[in-house]
């Protein structure tokens, strides 16, 4: 019995019910249009051929000749060849009018739960591509930190160390090793401000995407064009994600591509931000090659958006990126 009854509980089912009723009606009138206005345009516009076979009312009383357009076959041709043209130019709007009704309902009605379930789906997948992404990115800046300004900071504490015990000894000396660990400590904080960019870009969020995007472009030792028209105000992942996309696409550039200039547009299409960054390269990058692409897509997909790769061998390379724009 709870077998039995359990369906009626769920709304779906009453829905999937009530559509079994509606349904019926909304094709009926769907399909009865569709005849209607079908045979309108094949009567009217072939009434000129089979006007002559139809029987003459003997008062030679017709539809013309009751609205005033005269009488005889000519006024009565007239008429329905212009009924026939007139269903002949509404027919696309009708029959789409038809079909919106009844697949309308049937959406609302039946689709409910479908796209409850999409939405999930498309939830439950961003979620664990922004676990990657995080979890590469946390890995990769432990690598480079480990790799660079550790480095660099423990050459710092020996080099101290040793002015430290020359200082009275040997001062030229003492003072050639304090110079050069000087020297050291400013390529650190600037390898180390580098590295902060892959997490928080100071210029991002003080003055916006447009600003960051100029910033970077100059930086990138390929002449780059910036073409960057967005408003102010969107979402802070938007912006971050548009961000990393231009970023790994221009250190694709400098490294790979051997191009001669680049390209990088940042527009607005309705609620879609836009970012397109192309080169004149040898071409043939793609996801799988290892530059960073595949991390840059799951980047992309964490904030529901798509990343497209379009590199033929000897180029051009252009990486396009939509990232979806919601301001409430």
């Amino acid at each position: 019995m709870r077998r039995v009854l359990t369906p009626l509980r769920d709304p779906q089912s009453r829905l999937d019910v009530v559509w079994s009723l509606v349904g019926l009606l909304t094709g009926t009138i769907a399909f009865s249009v569709a005849v209607a206005w079908w045979a309108a345009v094949g009567g009217g516009l072939t009434y000129w051929y089979w006007e002559p076979f139809l029987p003459v009312d003997g008062d030679g009383v017709t539809l013309a000749s009751i609205i005033g357009l005269g009488e005889g076959r000519r006024p009565e041709i007239a008429l329905h060849t212009g009924f026939g043209v007139f269903a002949l130019l509404t027919l696309p709007w009708v029959m789409r009018a038809a079909a919106l009704t009844h697949a309308g309902l049937a959406a609302a009605l039946l689709c409910g739960r479908a796209e409850l379930q999409g939405r999930v789906v498309r939830a439950e997948g961003s979620r664990d591509a922004a676990r990657t992404a995080e979890a590469e990115s946390l890995r990769r800046l432990e690598r480079d930190i480990h790799d660079g300004p550790q480095q660099r900071l423990v050459r710092l504490a020996m080099d101290l160390g040793r002015a430290r015990r020359q200082v009275h000894a040997d001062p030229e000396r003492a003072e050639e090793i304090i110079e050069d660990a000087r020297r050291q400590a400013t390529e650190t904080v600037a390898e180390l401000r580098s590295l902060s960019r892959g997490i928080a870009p100071p210029l991002l969020v003080d003055r916006g995407l447009a600003a960051a995007v100029e910033e970077m472009a100059q930086g990138c030792p390929v002449p780059a064009e910036v073409d960057v028209d967005v408003p102010d105000g969107l979402p802070p992942h938007v912006e971050t994600a548009a961000y990393f996309v231009v970023a790994e696409a221009l250190t694709n550039v400098a490294k790979h591509s051997g191009a001669r200039g680049a390209e990088v547009r940042v527009t607005m299409s309705g609620m879609w931000l836009e970012v397109e960054v192309s080169d004149d390269g040898v071409g043939g990058a793609h996801e799988g090659k290892g530059l960073g692409l595949a991390g840059l897509a799951r980047r992309v997909e964490a904030v529901e958006g798509e990343l497209t790769v379009t590199s033929p061998v000897g180029g051009p390379t252009a990486v396009r990126a939509r990232v979806p724009v919601d301001r409430h």
